[in-house]
């Protein structure tokens, strides 16, 4: 009789995470049951069994029916309404019915599991802005959580309500926090909605860089295919992990004006044409006090006990996204 690998349910499969999180999980020897609203591409060099299933989570019995039997379940289904993730108006509840509600459904489901096995993991993608207004521009996991926008309220409530089943021996659950996540791979399969894609897309039309501040605002920018490597490492240290979160980060931050400057020069690279211009501009009314305050993220707690590192330097990232879009492939995404 053959080993019986363990069963990885990984909840929004197709989304710019979770597509990622699927060809970094495929390498192993699992199975997974990848879900999502739209079927999954399938790596064609994937070692894992892979289970394609279509669903909407949000109707009723089909979170039951998604986590069934899995050992680790990784979540990182995500509500989207128009151009971004992130920027949600108060008492949006179809929002909530999606960052809330499935997480609720989950863990009910979990709890009622016959049998007495042994609970499974869980790995939630949280995010590092749920700490809201830190007065500090390090961050390292220990701040007192004070979200200030409906997003990260959400998010947060949704890692209580796990971190909560976990002191209840229901799950082995733990949230990593992720800061901006951004880029392409040779392989991505979901489109990036986030600003670095978003300004070489601008800069390959020859559009001018529009900087909403003077351009010194800091960010800690980690590559999509390293926070996928920090979910996949997650599944074998998830003892170690759960009941609590962790921050993930490069722990080096830049200056967006710097950033913009840099994509600019790489696209030129390809179009042979003079670098577009970075430009500062009025902030849009949707801007919040988060996009105007700088962030570095120290991930060693997480380094320490889940052995991950980043590996792709920012500019090699900046560079893979540049080609990928370059090269059309962006415009071929669903």
């Amino acid at each position: 009789m053959g080993v019986k690998h363990p069963l990885v349910v990984l909840l929004g499969a197709t989304g710019f995470l979770g597509s990622a999180v699927l060809r970094e999980c495929a390498r192993r020897p699992v199975r997974i049951r990848a879900v999502a609203r739209r079927p999954s591409a399938v790596p064609a060099d994937a070692r894992a069994e892979i289970e394609v299933r279509t669903a909407d989570l949000t109707e009723p019995g089909a979170m039951a029916a998604a986590v069934a039997d899995a050992d680790v379940i990784i979540h990182t289904v995500a509500y989207i309404a128009g151009s971004s993730t992130w920027r949600i108006g108060d008492g949006d509840t179809a929002a909530e019915r999606v960052n809330v509600g499935l997480m609720r459904d989950l863990i009910r489901a979990v709890a009622a599991r016959p049998g007495a096995g042994p609970p499974p993991g869980v790995l939630f993608a949280g995010a590092v802005t749920q700490v809201g207004r830190a007065g500090k521009e390090v961050l390292d996991g220990a701040e007192p959580d004070r979200p200030e926008g409906e997003y990260d309220r959400q998010k947060l409530a949704a890692e209580r309500l796990l971190l909560a089943a976990d002191a209840d021996g229901v799950v082995r659950g733990a949230s990593l926090r992720l800061p901006a996540v951004f880029g392409y791979g040779p392989h991505s399969t979901a489109r990036d909605k986030g600003v670095v894609s978003t300004m070489v897309r601008r800069a390959l039309s020859g559009e001018a860089l529009p900087l909403w501040h003077d351009g010194s605002v800091r960010r800690d920018l980690l590559y999509v295919e390293d926070a996928a490597r920090a979910f996949a490492t997650g599944i074998d240290h998830i003892g170690a992990l759960s009941g609590r979160h962790w921050l993930l980060g490069t722990g080096r931050s830049t200056a967006l004006k710097d950033v913009f400057t840099r994509i600019a020069e790489m696209v030129a690279e390809y179009s042979g044409e003079p670098p577009v211009d970075v430009v500062h501009v009025q902030p849009p009314d949707y801007a919040d006090g988060g996009d105007f305050r700088s962030l570095t993220i120290d991930s060693a707690a997480f380094r320490a006990a889940a052995g991950w590192r980043p590996q792709v330097p920012l500019d090699a990232a900046l560079r893979r996204t540049v080609a990928f879009c370059a090269a059309g492939a962006e415009s071929r995404l669903p």
